[in-house]
């Protein structure tokens, strides 16, 4: 966003916003957000397919995860937008270059649990995953899976367990279907796993700022209109 108010006037400024919006855009937006979650985010390490990339990126948004956080260190990220449906532009994805111990290390700062996803021996099955503590999930790229170093940072592995022949689901398919698993029981649980009412605000002013045409323009003026 090009133009972010002052604190004290972001009210205002949703207020100004919401006039340009239909009231059934601002009720699928309030019923949207009270499902949306940062105590499990998703970090996805060198996935080279941008049809995976997006299937995930919609996945995240259709479970209520806001934060993807993306390492491409050797291949580049990108969203194809007729597999996303344009999920990208409502879940706050963070990129990180030649970063994965950076990654890693924000995430730890935040209170996040390191889990990866993995094939080796010894994880432990999704469905047995201790969900009180919020859950960073990594997952691999579609040839390797995660690289030694995630393995070696993560606090946990964890897997989806398989009975057929072939070992190892595609990776959208694996996003979706742990996603699935985890944000069906978080919302069973009992502690607090919503935005906070500030998160709640500034997300919302993203959301109008990127369904508003000439929304900069919108605040940039309200702003000039409604200053001190």
């Amino acid at each position: 966003m090009d133009n972010i108010p002052p604190t004290s006037q972001i009210p205002a400024v949703l207020e100004y916003l919401s006039s340009f919006v239909s009231q059934h855009r601002l009720d699928l937006m309030d019923q949207v957000m009270a499902a949306r979650t940062r105590n499990i985010c998703v970090a996805l390490e060198d996935i080279y397919q941008p049809h995976n990339v997006s299937a995930v990126l919609r996945s995240c948004d259709c479970f209520g995860i806001q934060d993807v956080h993306v390492i491409d260190d050797s291949n580049t990220f990108k969203d194809r937008k007729t597999v996303s449906l344009g999920a990208a532009k409502w879940l706050t994805v963070q990129r990180y270059r030649n970063g994965l111990e950076t990654c890693v290390n924000a995430l730890k700062q935040q209170g996040y649990r390191i889990v990866a996803t993995t094939l080796r021996p010894g994880a432990t099955n999704v469905l047995e995953l201790d969900g009180d503590q919020k859950i960073a999930v990594f997952f691999g790229n579609e040839e390797k899976g995660l690289s030694k170093t995630a393995h070696e940072l993560a606090d946990e592995w964890i897997t989806m367990p398989m009975v057929g022949f072939t070992q190892s689901f595609n990776i959208s398919v694996t996003v979706a279907l742990i996603l699935q698993r985890l944000t069906d029981r978080l919302q069973r649980a009992s502690n607090d796993w919503h935005l906070s009412p500030e998160e709640q605000q500034s997300l919302t002013l993203k959301w109008l700022m990127q369904d508003v045409r000439g929304s900069d323009k919108l605040v940039r003026r309200y702003l000039a209109e409604h200053s001190d």
